[in-house]
């Protein structure tokens, strides 16, 4: 790999502060002609257009309902990360800089059309040579590595100086708290990391023996570097795509599927170093042979030693809806100033969760027309985003109540949860997931990790 050279940083600085100044005027200029949006909308706006750094950081914020207020926690889930592909001449030198070999030695081909483009990196499907194989190539785009240490260096500087000037702010960990969205982004854009991720599910789901039920894409590792990530492709079919489902793999089972990918979920959170902390619909394909491939393990959740027990102890509640246990497992997780009545902690936790039973799951049918033949009709079945980050800052909000502040591995983790309980309503709503022997959601039916 080829560092970049030093005038980089300088010059990445000079091109943040044009790229600012032009944001915040043309926000401004929109204020000036009448638009008079909250502070919450106003920030994104300005997010969205100071580029990678900036919309990462806001979903961050979407993500983090344990460190950020509500009105900002549901704003900044509107974040937009779709920015303009880069050019494939640059991706194509970026290639062989890492490469370090003409690309026609390894590639047959690569598509010039990425298959997808966010902030920090663009998807571009490829085929090997010799093998013909069919992957993907997760680019990361030049500058921003760059460009999020400009920015996080800033954010940082700015944390310590208002600690400084309003003592009152240190209590909140504001310093601390933008330390921990630095280590996030850069390992983020570290794909090494990610890799390593994926070699640690798969290495988990073949002690477990769950290669028949569930996968993860294979990474070629001699062609996969900090800023290239070289994957199989996988073709499947979103989790609650039932259409797409019933013409990729006609003879599976909606709900057989979901109950393998919820044990092999679940059986992560104890079996593995890490646990996938994205699993919306459409990281969660299934595969022609009926098997669930977990992909894009960008963003993981790590439960720390000290709150295994917690963890495992929450589990367990879960799955046999002991609300008291449930209660004492939250608090031991959280960090609590005074003592927790836990009796009042779980009747609030028992409501809450009697609100979550009410919620009907939500079907859209779409009508569309292949233009030769009568209009089809295609069921799709979603996932209100809105309302697993309304459902979670619940939680999030009785804990503070009871004078319980959660760490944000645990919204990650409960964020998943909540992700798996809508999964359940809207594929399987006759599954009792607490009563059936084939969903397996306690802790003792898995071993830990071994390394703890």
């Amino acid at each position: 790999m080829t560092w970049p050279d030093e005038s980089a940083q300088p010059r990445a600085e000079r091109e943040r502060s044009i790229t600012a100044f032009e944001a915040i005027t043309l926000t401004g200029s929109e204020l000036l002609q009448g638009e008079r949006p909250s502070i919450p909308v106003l920030l994104r706006k300005i997010f969205e257009r100071l580029g990678a750094t900036y919309v990462k950081l806001g979903q961050f914020i979407a993500s983090s309902p344990t460190l950020f207020p509500e009105e900002y926690v549901l704003e900044f889930q509107k974040c937009l990360d779709k920015t303009p592909s880069v050019p494939f001449t640059t991706i194509k030198s970026i290639l062989e800089q890492e490469m370090q070999r003409p690309l026609d030695q390894i590639f047959e081909s690569i598509e010039e059309e990425p298959l997808a483009s966010a902030s920090v990196a663009q998807v571009h499907a490829a085929v090997l040579k010799g093998s013909n194989k069919e992957i993907v190539l997760k680019v990361l785009k030049p500058g921003v590595v760059e460009t999020l240490k400009v920015d996080l260096s800033f954010l940082y500087i700015t944390a310590k100086v208002l600690e400084f000037l309003n003592p009152d702010l240190k209590r909140t960990s504001l310093a601390n708290i933008v330390s921990d969205i630095r280590t996030s982004m850069m390992e983020e854009v570290d794909f090494t990391k990610e890799a390593a991720n994926i070699e640690q599910f798969q290495d988990y789901l073949f002690r477990m023996e769950l290669e028949g039920q569930a996968m993860a894409p294979f990474v070629y590792k001699e062609i996969s570097t900090k800023s290239v990530l070289a994957m199989d492709r996988l073709r499947g079919a979103s989790l609650t795509d039932l259409e797409s489902i019933r013409q990729i793999a006609p003879g599976s089972d909606p709900e057989t599927v979901l109950i393998s990918a919820l044990n092999t979920w679940f059986g992560s959170i104890i079996g593995c170093s890490s646990f996938h902390a994205d699993v919306h619909a459409g990281n969660l394909l299934v595969l022609p042979d009926g098997r669930v491939a977990f992909i894009d393990f960008g963003i993981v959740g790590r439960i720390k030693p000290d709150t295994w027990g917690a963890v495992q102890a929450f589990l367990t509640s879960v799955s046999t809806a002991d609300y008291r246990v449930m209660a004492m497992a939250l608090a031991q997780m959280g960090a609590t100033a005074d003592e927790v009545d836990v009796d009042a902690f779980a009747r609030d936790l028992e409501e809450l969760y009697a609100e979550l039973n009410n919620l009907d799951a939500e079907v859209v049918v779409a009508a569309g027309s292949d233009g030769y033949s009568d209009p089809t009709v295609a069921a799709n079945v979603l996932v209100d985003e809105t309302e697993i980050n309304k459902l979670l800052i619940s939680v999030v909000q009785i804990g503070e109540t009871h004078g319980v502040k959660f760490p944000r591995e645990f919204g990650l983790l409960l964020k998943q949860l909540l992700y798996f309980d809508r999964y359940v309503r809207l594929l399987a709503p006759e599954l009792s997931v607490l009563d059936d022997e084939r969903v397996r959601i306690e802790a003792s039916a898995y071993p830990s990790y071994p390394s703890y």
